[in-house]
């Protein structure tokens, strides 16, 4: 069956109606970040706007690139220079629009990447916790009353990401609660503490937190950034194709960290 054409700004308005992202304060703006074709056949989603994920868009043809992390960033410099001008131009050139959602997509709690991580880890409920400027971003999983033993969620985490993970195995035998904020939340490691949960989990790791993890006894482990920020925008990329008909393509362009 040929694919649908949707109105690019009804799957933008989908997304800012489902993603939320004026209740976030952002290092990005959220949503739309540069205009192109009118109408949409075939969306191309991905973890990281870069050249590589924008010539990929255009060998499929999309008129539409959707990611987590977008080209406009607070702490850029308040210029183009001639890598930003390289993704612009193939942008503009193509008449390809680009939007972006980043914490919005992190805190959703079904679709965000963290409420994917706790039910891809097989979490038997999680919620919305880890707030960022009063709008919680990560999530506390649960695995039951009694738990899951430590060495199977370390299991469990390298098989969801594809990844083996760094891990700091301070905690208890059997992991019942897991705080999760995906990306580069090493920080947040101390609210999981005071929380009393019996791991954490994210993407980069920090030095301080390997003495941290043992003095307070919780395992700590950094599955990676961009690992952790797949599921997000898999899965809204999904949800866009089956919401309007268009086709959509989830570019895996892996990053070590």
């Amino acid at each position: 069956m040929a694919a649908a054409t949707a109105p690019t700004a009804d799957v933008l308005a989908f997304l800012d109606e489902l993603l939320e992202p004026g209740r976030f304060k952002d290092m990005q703006p959220n949503g739309l970040q540069l205009p192109g074709a009118e109408s949409v056949t075939t969306i191309v989603t991905g973890v990281t706007a870069q050249l590589a994920l924008f010539e990929r868009a255009v060998e499929a043809g999309a008129q539409l690139v959707i990611t987590h992390h977008g080209l406009l960033w607070d702490f850029d410099p308040r210029r183009i220079d001639r890598a930003q001008a390289r993704r612009l131009k193939l942008l503009l050139g193509h008449d390809i629009a680009l939007a972006s959602y980043h914490l919005p997509l992190d805190g959703h709690p079904e679709v965000g990447n963290n409420a994917l991580l706790a039910v891809g880890l097989g979490a038997s409920a999680h919620r919305p916790a880890f707030a960022h400027a009063g709008v919680p971003i990560g999530a506390i999983a649960t695995f039951g009353a009694d738990g899951v033993p430590a060495a199977e969620l370390f299991a469990r985490v390298a098989a969801l990401t594809d990844r083996a993970p760094l891990v700091f195995d301070a905690g208890p035998a059997r992991v019942r609660t897991l705080g999760i904020v995906s990306g580069s939340a090493a920080g947040d490691l101390s609210e999981a503490i005071e929380l009393g949960l019996d791991a954490f989990l994210t993407g980069e790791p920090k030095e301080h937190v390997m003495a941290q993890a043992r003095e307070h006894g919780v395992h700590f482990v950094a599955a990676g950034h961009y690992a952790t920020e797949t599921f997000g925008i898999r899965r809204i990329g999904d949800l866009v194709a089956e919401r309007f008909g268009v086709l959509h393509r989830f570019v895996d362009i892996p990053n070590p960290i």
